[in-house]
C-alpha cells in the first residue's frame, strides 16, 4: 500500500511544499527523491521513500539542501552500479560532514571529503523520533503514535491499529462518521478505545500536512 503526499508529509516530517521541491530537477542536480508511483496523476510514495525522505529532513535541521543535494549526488557517482534507492542508505551529519552507511556497512564520507572510507562513527537512527528546527515534532516511523505502527511488511508499511491489519484512517474515518467506540469495536474487535483515540489524532496531524 502506498503513501498520498499528506500521509509522507506526517509520517517523514518534510512539509508539503519541501515534497514538491524535492522532486525537482535544479539547474545543478537531479531531483532528491521522485517515487515511483503516481495516481490520478498524484505522485504515492513508499515506505522506502519515506525512511529516506527522514534522513533528508533529520540531516537538513544542521545541513544546508545544497550540501545534502551534493552528497546524494556523490553518492550516486561513486556506487553507480550498486545504487538502488535512498533508503538503503543511513546518511548522518557528523560536525564537519556528511557521512553514509552503504548497504554492505561501509561508512563513506559524501561531502567534505568525498569517497573517504571512515573506520566508525555514531549514526542517529533516523526512524527514531526528533524535533524539527521550527519545534515541529516528527513522530517515530515504527511507532507514530503509542497504539498504531508501522511495519514495512504489513500493508506494505501503513500505518495500522497495532497489533492489527486495520489501517488508521479507516478507524478515524468511522468515528469521524459518528460511529460510537463500541461500535467500532463491534467491526473490528482487535481495535480498542485508545487506538480509536491515536487514529483519530494521527488522522488530524495528516490532514494538517496536506
Amino acid at each position: 500500500m502506498a503513501y498520498p503526499i499528506p500521509l509522507t508529509a506526517a509520517l517523514s516530517g518534510a512539509t508539503v511544499d519541501q515534497l514538491a521541491y524535492w522532486r525537482k530537477t535544479t539547474a545543478t542536480h537531479p531531483p532528491l527523491l521522485v517515487p515511483e508511483a503516481k495516481r490520478g496523476g498524484r505522485y504515492l510514495y513508499s515506505w522506502a521513500d519515506v525512511v529516506a525522505l527522514r534522513s533528508i529532513v533529520y540531516l537538513r535541521q544542521v545541513k544546508s539542501l545544497p550540501r545534502i543535494r551534493r552528497a546524494v549526488q556523490t553518492l550516486r557517482s561513486i556506487e553507480p552500479g550498486e545504487w538502488g534507492h535512498l533508503a538503503n542508505y543511513k546518511l548522518v551529519a557528523t560536525g564537519t560532514s556528511i557521512v553514509v552507511m552503504t548497504p554492505s556497512g561501509e561508512v563513506l564520507d559524501v561531502d567534505e571529503h568525498a569517497g573517504t572510507v571512515m573506520d566508525e562513527v555514531l549514526l542517529r537512527d533516523v526512524l527514531n523520533g526528533f524535533q524539527r528546527e521550527d519545534g515541529h515534532h516528527v513522530p517515530a516511523m515504527a511507532q507514530p503514535r503509542d497504539h498504531l505502527s508501522v511495519d514495512p511488511g504489513i500493508l506494505g508499511g501503513y500505518p495500522v491499529v497495532s497489533g492489527t491489519r486495520v489501517p488508521f484512517d479507516v478507524v478515524a474515518g468511522l468515528a469521524d462518521d459518528g460511529y460510537s467506540e463500541a461500535e467500532i469495536i463491534e467491526l473490528y474487535p482487535s481495535v480498542r478505545s485508545a487506538s480509536i483515540a491515536d487514529a483519530r489524532s494521527f488522522a488530524q496531524d495528516v490532514a494538517a500536512a496536506a
